[in-house]
């Protein structure tokens, strides 16, 4: 749970969107606490997105997935993502590494096909998790400058 200092910053980068991408952002994050309830939520309002990791240890290397708010859209990433089964077609990039899925809304995390990317990306690290403190909000950077969170 994160510490008072915490959630207001974490609210008050959320709340320079827009209303409609804050509340996407605000559902879908409250779905990967409940999946995720153990470990660590690494923050990142970076010059172009509102970033939010999900990891078993506090530094950036250990985030399994995360959710990306954009201007128009939020972005779910499977930070190892190329080599997931993905029968369906869902994940979109062509890095050496990150998988993504642009979110129509946050039920979509509620689809079979995303739940099996979840468990899948999640599996590897199951045990680092199990060990891992209740879920903690770390906010790990803040941009000097960023991007305008609303479309213009």
């Amino acid at each position: 749970m994160p510490t008072a200092p915490t959630a207001r910053q974490v609210a008050d980068a959320i709340a320079c969107y827009t209303p409609d991408i804050a509340d996407a952002l605000t559902a879908c994050r409250r779905k990967l606490c409940a999946r995720v309830p153990r470990g660590y939520e690494l923050v990142y309002d970076n010059y172009n997105a509102l970033a939010i990791g999900y990891a078993w240890a506090n530094k950036a290397s250990a985030s399994l997935v995360s959710i990306a708010a954009y201007p128009r859209w939020v972005t779910l990433f499977f930070l190892y993502g190329k080599g997931l089964p993905d029968p369906d077609g869902l994940l979109e990039g062509e890095g050496v590494r990150v998988r993504s899925i642009r979110l129509t809304s946050p039920d979509d995390l509620d689809r079979p096909p995303v739940q099996q990317l979840l468990t899948l990306a999640l599996a590897a690290h199951e045990a680092d998790f199990a060990a891992a403190p209740p879920l903690t909000t770390v906010v790990k950077a803040v941009a000097a400058t960023r991007r305008d969170r609303r479309p213009r």
